[in-house]
């Protein structure tokens, strides 16, 4: 080994990270949601919740912000957003189609309800955005609608007893309306 060049000097150029930087108008929004939340007792949820309202989604740029606001890590607030479902890294489509897959939902067809929305949608496995930007599908575990399986939300309205042709005309009403 050479003199100088410990395990830390090998490495230090890969644990280099570049904190993304936000544009100034979602910046306002990130440091608006501190102000509002930030002495809060658990404040870090309603900043996010905050921010994902003003924004559509929390961008990777306001994790440093809030992180040192709250005096957390960003490992810690980064894993709060991976780790509910309702947050969103980048922008959503239009319109948001939630499917129901619970129990209920998948017992009385949402599985096959969701492959109908994804050939519908023109969507590939493992994608949820349109390549349009007009639609987003989202899988979600209990609507609360069971009686009425299966269920979706679409763009927060919620719908029971959906069938393959009942999803078409939803998407066609959306697909209708003015841009």
């Amino acid at each position: 080994m050479k003199t100088g060049q410990g395990k830390r000097g090998r490495h230090a150029e890969s644990n280099t990270e570049t904190v993304p930087l936000l544009e100034p108008a979602h910046r306002a929004a990130v440091d608006a949601a501190i102000e509002a939340h930030r002495h809060r007792a658990g404040a870090l949820l309603p900043i996010l919740h905050h921010v994902q309202a003003a924004l559509g989604h929390v961008p990777d740029g306001a994790v440093a912000p809030i992180a040192d606001a709250l005096r957390l890590t960003r490992a810690d607030v980064h894993g709060v957003i991976s780790f509910y479902h309702d947050f969103r890294r980048a922008p959503a489509g239009r319109h948001v189609l939630r499917l129901c897959q619970a129990e209920a939902c998948q017992a009385m067809g949402a599985r096959r309800l969701q492959a109908h929305a994804q050939r519908r949608l023109g969507l590939p496995d493992g994608t949820h955005d349109t390549a349009d930007g007009r639609f987003t599908l989202e899988p979600v575990y209990c609507l609360g609608n069971c009686a009425l399986s299966p269920s979706l939300l679409l763009d927060g309205e919620l719908y029971g007893r959906v069938t393959p042709e009942r999803l078409d005309a939803l998407v066609a009403s959306c697909n209708t309306e003015v841009a």
